[in-house]
């Protein structure tokens, strides 16, 4: 059958399915030729659209790694030991060896280049078989995921651990019940400059672990077993995103607002607040109820960090005294009641209350998994 174009620009003698597969394609349309005004109603439809195209379409928040671009450090900038004790939300893996992780800040080229601000570093200078850093993810903020694909993306860079590259892998564990259910672990190889990585993982049925408010989805990247040397390597890492698909999209930047929440509602370092300060024949202390920031994730433990405090009686001056224990009382997942014993040279010789106030950080309010 001939086509047939009119001066008028009309097209005749086109049967259906006479253009085969792929004759008009990107190439043979000009700019901006196909709109929504010529489209039929519903002519497009899911069928139709690539699954690689879909996954990048975005509804709603879709990084399940909570301080991802490395800004918030509510403890401290570095620490040694193993556990929580630096970035929120990272916890340290060090069963053995040497090895720092610590909050680090971008040069103004990377910065400009990468998009943001900070990353995270983990320098070792004698390794061991379980180093590394994990994100405990509530196993309720990604059932989604369950027996699908997901994508993690970062940038990193660095030195390789003796022997390897650096393993990454997803695994479900309960805080109740123990776990293992794991995709198979993907390896990382860094080289000395900055480069986007990013693998996709088969999310498993978490088939020994309930989801439940102890449950998480640990997405790990580790030293490789093999690697117990004493040789140093480092990890440096940012723009951490895990995303529902098998298609890595740009990083999702929330605002420091609430990525600050997010970060409150597994752990908040607690000022010591104003309040009402007693004495007791030499003994000192002072109580308060504070609520927090944000609702925490679960009933919060509850430790004395540092801090000092200093109080006046009407007959005196502020005088400075030193915070040396705290206990809890009334403490729920919204708020507790403080009551800090304070030591000192002052010792007042009668009962009486006094005005307080702090302005040092006095207490870890902990919910992590």
């Amino acid at each position: 059958m001939a086509v047939v174009i009119n001066g008028s620009g009309t097209v005749t003698g086109l049967a259906v399915g006479g253009l085969p597969d792929g004759t008009v394609d990107e190439g043979t349309l000009a700019s901006s030729a196909v709109t929504e005004a010529k489209l039929a109603t519903d002519s497009v439809t899911a069928a139709k659209i690539p699954a690689s195209l879909e996954n990048t379409f975005v509804s709603g928040r879709k990084n399940l790694i909570i301080n991802g671009d490395m800004r918030l450090a509510q403890r401290g900038t570095s620490h040694t030991t193993e556990g929580y004790g630096s970035l929120d939300r990272y916890y340290f893996a060090l069963s053995g060896g040497t090895a720092t992780m610590s909050q680090q800040t971008l040069s103004t080229s990377d910065r400009n280049s990468l998009g943001f601000e900070n990353y995270l570093r983990v320098a070792a200078s004698a390794g061991n078989n379980n180093l590394g850093i994990y994100q405990h993810i509530e196993g309720i903020n990604c059932r989604h995921l369950i027996n699908k694909k997901a994508t993690l993306s970062f940038y990193a860079k660095g030195t390789n651990p003796n022997g390897g590259s650096f393993l990454i892998k997803p695994l479900w564990y309960n805080t109740s019940s123990g776990g293992g259910d794991e995709d198979t672990a993907q390896s990382l190889t860094i080289t000395s400059s900055w480069v986007k990585y990013s693998m996709t993982f088969d999310i498993p049925i978490p088939a020994n672990t309930t989801i439940n408010n102890t449950a998480y989805l640990a997405m790990m990247i580790l030293q490789p077993a093999s690697d117990t040397s004493t040789n140093a390597w480092e990890l440096n890492v940012t723009g951490l995103q895990l995303e529902a698909g098998s298609t890595a999209t740009d990083f999702e930047h929330r605002s420091y607002g609430e990525e600050l929440a997010l970060c409150q509602r597994y752990y908040y370092a607690m000022q010591a607040p104003f309040g009402a300060y007693y004495s007791a024949y030499g003994t000192r202390w002072f109580t308060e109820y504070s609520t927090y920031p944000v609702v925490m994730r679960a009933n919060p433990s509850v430790s004395y960090k540092s801090g000092s405090v200093r109080y006046s009686y009407y007959q005196y001056g502020w005088v400075s005294d030193n915070l040396s224990a705290l206990a809890t009382k009334l403490g729920d997942q919204r708020g507790i009641s403080l009551c800090i014993t304070a030591t000192g040279s002052y010792s007042p010789s009668n009962h009486a209350m006094y005005t307080a106030e702090s302005n040092s950080y006095v207490a870890n309010i902990d919910a992590e998994l």
